[in-house]
């Protein structure tokens, strides 16, 4: 099934990004986190933290929660979703002061230039005209042997394959979703396309895998 790219457009209606802000992506966002500290092993996730394309920073105060020693920067193009986030994460003092949000596209110039200890991204890669400026910013913002972990939607093989991805996982979603959902699997790239990617950016040292029955992640240290 060939790609087919998303709309150009950010989620700034408040109605969609708070329709998207009370989805239930607790399964998602805790493969996510789960594969990020079984990457960390025994390593302890301290230091400094990037979250591209973070939405309603549900992962990013998580991590905070979870991690003391963390200090993020939260990125989103979308300043409904950056105001969801504020507010989400207002009610949580215990990790108030150690995120901070930004509101930006990439390439950002906002980012601390090989400051980042992880650098992390949940269902952003999709969304860019340009998949070669996330492994750009990766490139910039990373530290030498900083961990990456970029987990996204993986393209169907067939639009039979897809209509069943969305039929199991968003059976009972607003139809907002459904449409995002639907949109967002046309839009994602499968693992060759991924791993084709990384190699014109350099990036071999990272390697992608499927971790779920619509998820691929890209998953290592740089070197």
């Amino acid at each position: 099934m060939q790609r087919v790219p998303e709309p150009e457009e950010l989620m700034d209606d408040p109605m969609q990004a708070q329709a998207y802000a009370e989805a239930d992506f607790d399964g998602p966002n805790h493969l996510f986190i789960d594969l990020l500290e079984c990457q960390a092993r025994k390593r302890r996730l301290q230091g400094c933290l990037l979250d591209l394309g973070c939405g309603p920073a549900d992962i990013s105060i998580a991590l905070a929660m979870r991690h003391s020693e963390l200090q993020i920067d939260a990125l989103d193009g979308a300043q409904a979703m950056l105001d969801l986030a504020r507010g989400r994460i207002s009610a949580q003092p215990r990790c108030a002061e150690r995120i901070r949000l930004v509101c930006d596209h990439l390439p950002s110039v906002g980012l601390a230039r090989h400051g980042y200890d992880w650098v992390v991204s949940n269902s952003l890669l999709h969304h860019l005209p340009d998949p070669a400026v996330l492994w750009q910013t990766l490139r910039q913002c990373a530290r030498p042997g900083a961990t990456v972990l970029i987990m996204d939607l993986a393209r169907p093989h067939s639009q039979a394959a897809l209509d069943g991805l969305v039929e199991t996982h968003a059976s009972n979603a607003p139809e907002v979703l459904r449409r995002d959902f639907r949109n967002s699997l046309h839009a994602a790239y499968r693992i060759d396309e991924v791993a084709d990617q990384l190699n014109s950016a350099d990036l071999t040292m990272l390697h992608v895998a499927m971790v779920s029955d619509r998820h691929l992640a890209v998953q290592g240290q740089l070197a």
